[in-house]
């Protein structure tokens, strides 16, 4: 019985909506991305292996991504409690430490991703936090030929090192007697007997380096010394290389004192003495990728670039090519350095910098012939787009690529605004925009038709002979229309929701479809760059890089807060978006940067006439300081108002005319917001007073508090979700009414408390702090992550529940429902909506609460949105199985029968509840796409009632379209026009041939009357 209910209600969802196999790609598509790479850290930034490109990027994403073509080859996603802190690559695998020390072992194989082996090396309770996270942190692959074996050597906490088989068995484990508390190892370098540990001892004012070595077979200690070293900075004046004799390795540490390069040479019993190399004054050394190959670079104190080689034959270090011109100056940016090996296995060197004399990137390769004592160096510009890409953060060179020529040279790109870039010789063979991964705001722009396009010439300033010619020239068209038009008429081929809403003309202007699907998606980045995405197909329409203003010359970022739509295609201006961002300069300064854009192209709407040049966007600097609150006024100029850190209201646009109408809202605006320190927090009631004695700005006073119990945090304060309200009402099956409460000052807050291991769910009305509904769930794991979301009268959040609270119960997922109607039951109605919220009845309100199981956990949820709300609302909601899926309103609703429905109940067409959601492949959007870490859904109606565009970002990027009630206001595709037209035509070919006949008829009728 509980199956056919299952498949009672599985029905009730994909009569709404089920995608067709047909369907898959056209009215939806998917962007798989992998988030920006982790250049900070040799351990984790891009290298290439082959053809292949591997990389550890900020969205916790190790990937091999094809080097021919920028397609991803395969990516594993991490947990965000289990970060990547280094990989290595050897012949046909990769292998990572991931996890706070370094907790956990991981190896794929190279060409398909398959997970090979997984070990964990400590519990991550047990994990070192150091600054950088990946300091103390190291892995090797070691092979063995005479045994024919392969092992890895893990370096994990900064104080124990591990040796594993192939196979994940461990073979031995050595941890520091100290726990890591006077020494901590940050390089580590392996040969067939020895494993040499380098590390730092913390002294008074500086550091000194201490070295142990282990045997490789049984990770006995072989000798533990201190070097005598006064270093300052671990980071920039310490770095450890190697040079190959064979099958051993002999080290060579590396070190700055006062300006002054010593090293010391390793052996197994560590007996040694430390080398000076005098006359040369450095101010940093650095790993550029050759370390393993005895060479490393020194920066001197006046810039030069030094490539610094340890030739093992003498034991002796010494410079073997100077770049002279390496410091930054207004001629040319700071230069990136990076090493390789060509395919005869000698060094190669890659220098990168930006040229303002030439206005190009400028590539620079050092060729050198160690056995011959030589080294030469060549180079070539390319068309590096700074204005559309920002600068240069990190170059990966492929060595392999190298000869005599530089026809194949290959280096990848790693840009500020977040695109990796590969460039063989001075030609761009692909790029990715992998800041899309980590989109901080977005929102849907409708696009306007193609005859508005045409027609936004001066035509008022026509005169007649030229008004004459434009139309003479638009009726060039008329045939080719009519033709159309008769085509279309005799065959049907009309356009259809399932149609792809891509434009199919030469021109591709950007016009909307038919039905309205296609839209501009704008989106900004926390990398300072604004997307314009095709949401027919998902491509980038155009980018724009946000500048900095002032702190272009301290640094800084922009980071982006919200974005409106302030402008819209019946607008005269065209579509226009601002986006509010906080900039956050080096030197610890925050304000407030507005940055206005046209939609459709891209240009700053605040520049007079159009834009020629694509430089960087220059935003209006609306604050100086932080940003508490920042909304829109529902006016005709759609003011932004925001709330500075001082409570004091600024508006965008500073018009005479958005001022005035900000005073008429001034009345109606209250505001609910977090207070108080950490411990006693406080959501306070803000309504708006201007008093010219304080400020010449309208000033947000407290008007009401509620205190949260002690050491209950706000995670977040959501408002209502607005939109056009088709019902204010539910008819019953009685024939009786509820009557939806309709409050617009509902705010929901979510609040986390620690000691009491619960999560806060509050719905107050922000006029004056009535809560109308409340409840705790338990945080599971003492980690609160409730989704939620309020529209209209309708509330939803998810959570899980990990307490076993009666007999019976089971840990799971759950999703509560709830909705709010007017009075004490059906009947009772206090026109919520119109009520002022200082009366009484608004508290009087009644709540239907319900909760189901979901089998999977939620990440985002969000309802559909429709253009006048006649539709129903789902849900969608994004599940950590990395898929979308909607939930109909009706398997939600909150007053589903625990009987048989009744026939009343049958009527409102409510089904009996169960518990379990059912988990159906039909109600899922993505289908078989992989739809990862997704943060937020956006959701935006279209021309048509019945369908709703849904825009899904995270690590990936999906959109589709979705009808929750059908596509009622348009003909399916399988409609019979042809039958219709004949039925007609037969129809009128009958009425006038039986005219005559009725008339005849009813002449004879008079005259025997």
């Amino acid at each position: 019985m509980r199956c056919l209910r299952q498949l009672f209600l599985i029905s009730l969802g994909v009569t709404a909506w089920a995608l067709h196999e047909s369907d898959v790609g056209v009215v939806d598509w998917n962007t798989k991305l992998i988030g920006v790479p982790l250049h900070g850290s040799p351990h984790t930034a891009p290298t290439f292996h082959g053809d292949y490109i591997l990389t550890a990027t900020s969205n916790n994403v190790l990937a091999a991504l094809n080097a021919t073509d920028g397609s991803i080859v395969w990516r594993s996603i991490y947990d965000a409690e289990d970060p990547i802190m280094a990989f290595s690559h050897h012949d046909n695998g990769v292998s990572s430490l991931s996890g706070p020390g370094g907790s956990t072992l991981r190896t794929y194989d190279l060409e398909s991703g398959h997970l090979i082996l997984e070990k964990q090396l400590h519990s991550p309770v047990d994990g070192r936090l150091h600054e950088p996270q990946n300091l103390g942190i190291s892995l090797l692959h070691s092979t063995d030929p005479s045994l024919n074996s392969t092992a890895y050597f893990a370096l994990t906490n900064g104080d124990s090192v591990t040796r594993l088989d192939e196979t994940g068995e461990t073979l031995w484990t050595w941890n520091s007697p100290d726990q890591g508390s006077l020494v901590l190892y940050s390089h580590m370098i392996c040969d067939p007997s020895t494993v040499y540990l380098v590390g730092f001892a913390k002294s008074v004012a500086s550091y000194t380096l201490h070295v142990t070595t282990l045997s490789a077979t049984t990770g006995e200690v072989i000798a533990s010394v201190n070097i005598p070293a006064n270093i300052k900075d671990g980071q920039s004046k310490f770095v450890a290389v190697s040079s190959p004799t064979g099958p051993a390795t002999t080290p060579c540490v590396n070190w700055l004192e006062d300006g002054t390069l010593k090293a010391a040479v390793l052996t197994p019993d560590l007996k040694g003495q430390v080398m000076v190399l005098p006359g040369v004054k450095y101010d940093n050394i650095r790993d550029f990728g050759l370390s393993t190959n005895g060479q490393f670079l020194a920066i001197t104190d006046g810039g030069a670039a030094h490539v610094m080689h340890f030739d093992v034959q003498t034991s002796s270090l010494r410079p073997i090519w100077e770049f002279g011109d390496a410091a930054p100056s207004q001629a040319q940016s700071d230069s990136h350095f990076v090493g390789s090996l060509s395919q005869d296995g000698q060094p190669r060197v890659a220098r990168v910098y930006w040229s303002n004399a030439h206005n190009k990137a400028i590539h620079q390769t050092l060729a050198i012939q160690l056995s011959e004592g030589k080294a030469s160096t060549s180079g070539f510009g390319f068309p590096f787009q700074t204005l559309d890409h920002g600068v240069v953060r990190h170059v990966s060179f492929d060595g392999l690529s190298t000869g005599e020529t530089h026809e194949n040279t290959r280096v990848l790109l790693t840009t500020s605004t977040g695109s990796i870039q590969l460039w063989q010789h001075d030609k761009m063979q692909w790029v990715r925009e992998e800041a899309l991964a980590s989109i901080q705001v977005a929102e849907f722009v409708e696009l306007p038709e193609k005859k508005v396009i045409m027609s936004h010439a001066a035509v008022d300033e026509e005169g007649y002979f030229v008004r004459l010619q434009r139309q003479l020239s638009d009726a060039k068209n008329l045939p080719q229309y009519l033709a159309n038009f008769a085509r279309r008429f005799a065959t049907g081929s009309y356009a259809t929701v399932s149609a792809s809403a891509a434009s199919s003309s030469a021109e591709d202007t950007l016009t909307r479809d038919a039905f309205g699907f296609r839209q501009i998606i704008v989106a900004a980045t926390p990398y300072g760059k604004l997307f314009g995405i095709d949401s027919s197909n998902g491509r980038v329409l155009w980018s724009r890089v946000l500048g900095l203003g002032w702190a272009a010359k301290v640094g800084g970022t922009i980071i982006p807060i919200k974005m409106f739509v302030t402008r819209t295609v019946s607008d005269p201006e065209g579509p226009q978006i601002v986006l509010v961002t906080q900039r956050r300069a080096d030197n610890s300064l925050v304000d407030t940067v507005v940055f206005h854009v046209n939609a459709l192209t891209g240009d700053d709407v605040r520049e007079e006439g159009p834009s020629t040049s694509r430089a960087a966007l220059q935003g209006f600097d609306a604050v100086l300081g932080p940003l508490i609150d920042v909304f829109m006024l529902p006016n005709e100029n759609r003011t932004i108002v925001m709330l500075d850190e001082y409570l004091q209201t600024r508006l965008y646009p500073e018009t005479a005319s958005a001022l005035a109408e900000f005073e008429s809202f001034v009345p109606s605006i209250h505001l609910a917001l977090r207070a108080g320190v950490p411990g006693q927090r406080q959501i306070l009631g803000h309504q708006l007073i201007l008093n010219h004695e304080l400020s010449q700005f309208y000033v947000a006073y407290p008007t009401w508090t509620i205190s949260l119990p002690p050491k209950e945090e706000i995670s977040a304060i959501i408002p209502n979700t607005r939109g056009p309200i088709a019902s204010i009402g539910k008819v019953l099956g009685n024939r009786m009414t509820l009557y939806k409460y309709l409050n617009p000052h509902l705010t929901l807050v979510l609040t986390s408390s620690v000691p009491s291991g619960t999560c806060g769910i509050y719905v107050l009305d922000v006029v004056k702090g009535s809560v109308i509904y409340h409840v705790s769930v338990p945080a599971a794991g003492g980690v609160c992550d409730v989704q939620a979301t309020l529209t209209e009268n309708w509330l939803v959040y998810h959570y899980f529940d990990d307490e076993l609270a009666e007999v019976g119960q089971s840990k799971g997922h759950r999703v509560i429902s709830v909705e709010f109607y007017e009075g004490d039951g059906p009947d009772d109605k206090t026109r919520s909506s119109e009520l002022s919220s200082y009366s009484n009845k608004t508290l009087h309100v009644s709540a239907y609460e319900q909760a189901f199981i979901m089998p999977h956990g939620i990440t985002a949820i969000s309802p559909t949105s429709t253009k006048f709300g006649i539709s129903t609302k789902d849900i969608i909601v994004a599940n950590r199985k990395n898929s979308i899926q909607s939930i109909p309103r009706r398997l939600l609703n909150p007053r589903r029968p625990k009987q048989k429905p009744t026939s009343e109940e049958q009527e409102e067409m409510l089904v009996q509840y169960d518990a379990a959601l059912p988990d159906d492949a039909r109600l899922v959007l993505s289908h078989n796409y992989e739809v990862a870490n997704v943060r937020r859904i956006v959701t935006s109606p279209s021309l048509l009632e019945s369908t709703s565009l849904v825009f899904v970002y995270g690590l990936d990027l999906f959109f589709t379209r979705i009808a929750p009630s059908g596509t009622f206001d348009v003909l399916s595709e399988n409609f019979n026009k042809v039958q219709l037209v004949l039925t007609v035509a037969g129809l009128g070919i009958a009425i006038m041939v039986t005219k005559p006949m009725v008339g005849r008829k009813r002449l004879r009728e008079r005259w025997y009357q």
